[in-house]
């Protein structure tokens, strides 16, 4: 086995790789190589059955096609090469048939092997061309021969020696015609497996491409829709606000009102921005230990906050001395954007919890007490396919903030997954890797137990 791939490296050495050649100036190479061979073979024996000219015209011929594989591999000039081989290869055939007994001697079948291996390599606009060169002067020699036939006297002592002549150069023929084809074949076999996987490819990349553009053009939609909608109320309640004289019950109403919804319409926008930003240049994503409380803390006072002016109840229970590897800004608007996704479709007077459990890694969890996932929504959850729907006051999102969740969190080396009953709430729970625990996470696990029993 070892002797075999040894022999297919120096076989790739000699002939050259796909990437430097054509195939054509591989089968080239192939060909030079074997008559480099048959003519090294022939040399010596054409001396010792008695043909001493013919043995020198073989050793010329044997320098001549070392050259001509000289200039296009190494040289890297394969067209003039061929046109050589074209003009050298007739040349030197012409004097054998004159040296080697003419039509009594096999040197029209090598005429016929020679034109089969320069029509196999050479450039088409060369192919009629040796066609036509190979059959004047083929035709030429035999009727110069008949009309003189002193011209190409006998050059065999005997009739065994023309026969031996004969059968080797037979030989030499049908394996040269059967390496020749071999490799064509190996390397059509080669190149056609080639053409189908990049056809493949292309057909997977337009399908994807596809998807891409079905998912932009939804994602556009959406945008255009989705932010033309509370930017549309906006403007509404401050025309309001100018073109009427209203109380201050009225007023505050609509302050609270247009503060909302500016909250939401920032939330929406900074989803976009991150997942523009994402599809165009890359996460760069800067993990380090982090104490989550720490990380999280200002932010939970503000949803906090949000939640209240809805009349939700918002929860947490983390423990000071729990630290994560994971990058802040992400981390954060992983769970801000679960947190506004419980508050959106929690109903006032509702509750949402937020637990952290260590143990392998750290598991952050929302659960809240909304009016939960359908269950044939529930596969499109973190896919552009998932419906963007309205929240308990009418809050609406471009459907981006779980799709972010699910990237920026596997980014981490984390996961995330939910679960959910249409009219009980949702949970989705976070897990990221840990680095140093404070904690007794077995009381941990037994709090939120005692919790969600």
């Amino acid at each position: 086995m070892h002797l075999k791939s040894r022999l297919k490296r120096i076989q790739l050495k000699l002939i050259g790789r796909a990437s430097e050649f054509s195939l054509e100036a591989r089968i080239y190479h192939s060909i030079c190589i074997v008559a480099f061979f048959a003519l090294a073979y022939n040399v010596p024996f054409n001396y010792f059955v008695g043909l001493p000219k013919a043995a020198l015209i073989c050793l010329i011929a044997l320098s001549g096609f070392a050259w001509l594989y000289y200039v296009s591999r190494v040289k890297k000039k394969f067209t003039y090469s061929v046109l050589g081989l074209g003009l050298f290869g007739n040349v030197f055939f012409t004097a054998i048939y004159f040296i080697n007994s003419g039509v009594n001697g096999p040197t029209l079948i090598l005429f016929a092997l020679f034109f089969y291996l320069l029509s196999a390599t050479a450039p088409k606009h060369q192919q009629w061309i040796w066609l036509l060169v190979n059959i004047v002067v083929v035709t030429s020699l035999c009727v110069i021969q008949y009309i003189i036939p002193s011209w190409v006297p006998s050059s065999y002592e005997n009739e065994l020696s023309r026969y031996t002549d004969t059968i080797s150069a037979y030989m030499v023929v049908i394996i040269s015609i059967f390496y020749s084809l071999r490799y064509i074949r190996i390397n059509y076999e080669t190149e056609k497996k080639s053409a189908i996987d990049k056809a493949l490819d292309i057909e997977l990349k337009n399908i994807q491409l596809e998807l891409v553009n079905g998912e932009k053009n939804k994602l556009f939609s959406i945008v255009a829709h989705d932010l033309r909608s509370p930017l549309a109320s906006i403007q509404s309640y401050l025309e309001l606000l100018t073109a009427f004289p209203l109380k201050e019950e009225e007023k505050k109403e609509i302050e609270l009102k247009l503060l909302s919804l500016t909250k939401n319409t920032s939330n929406m926008m900074a989803n976009l921005l991150s997942w523009s930003k994402s599809q165009l240049e890359g996460v760069q994503v800067n993990t380090q230990t982090l104490n989550l409380m720490k990380t999280l803390r200002d932010m939970l006072k503000v949803e906090t906050s949000i939640a209240h002016e809805k009349e939700i109840i918002l929860t947490y229970h983390i423990d000071e001395n729990i630290y994560v590897q994971a990058d802040a800004n992400m981390l954060m608007l992983v769970i801000r954007n679960l947190i506004n996704n419980a508050i959106k479709f929690t109903p006032e007077g509702g509750n949402i919890q937020i637990m952290v459990v260590v143990d392998d890694d750290c598991r952050i969890t929302v659960t809240d007490s909304g009016k939960g996932i359908a269950e044939s929504d529930q596969k499109h959850v973190f896919s552009l396919k998932a419906k963007s729907t309205f929240g308990t006051n009418n809050e609406k999102g471009v459907g981006l903030g779980l799709i972010l969740c699910k990237e920026f969190i596997e980014l981490q080396k984390g996961s995330i997954e939910f679960r959910s009953t249409q009219g009980r709430g949702t949970s989705f729970t976070v897990s990221i890797p840990v680095t140093k625990l404070n904690i007794d996470s077995s009381s941990q696990q037994s709090e939120w137990s005692d919790i969600m029993e």
